[in-house]
């Protein structure tokens, strides 16, 4: 039993160490504005629309950063929990 829940252990770590070397790709705005976060949560690409940067307009355009930002962390999230669900899903709640 023991030496299962080892291999699970190094199972669950190597599928961590996969979605880490990971890339996901959000837009917002129509395609104006596009994030690249790695899958250990870093922004390593931002893609602005020159048409779009307009002084009087900075404020729509930080939100629009934002928002595919996020879409991109959240892609992270959603990849993590369906590889993790493949090594948590047979174990029932822990009970003192």
């Amino acid at each position: 039993m023991l030496q299962e829940l080892q291999s699970l252990q190094q199972e669950m770590l190597d599928a961590q160490a996969e979605i880490a070397e990971l890339t996901f790709s959000a837009t917002a705005g129509g395609g104006i504005v596009t994030a690249v976060v790695s899958g250990d949560r870093q922004l390593r690409e931002l893609t602005i629309d020159p048409e779009v940067v307009d002084p009087e307009e900075v404020e729509m355009l930080q939100d629009l950063i934002v928002a595919a930002v996020n879409q991109a962390l959240a892609q992270i999230d959603q990849a993590t929990a369906d590889r993790m669900g493949s090594f948590t899903g047979g174990l029932g709640p822990v009970q003192d």
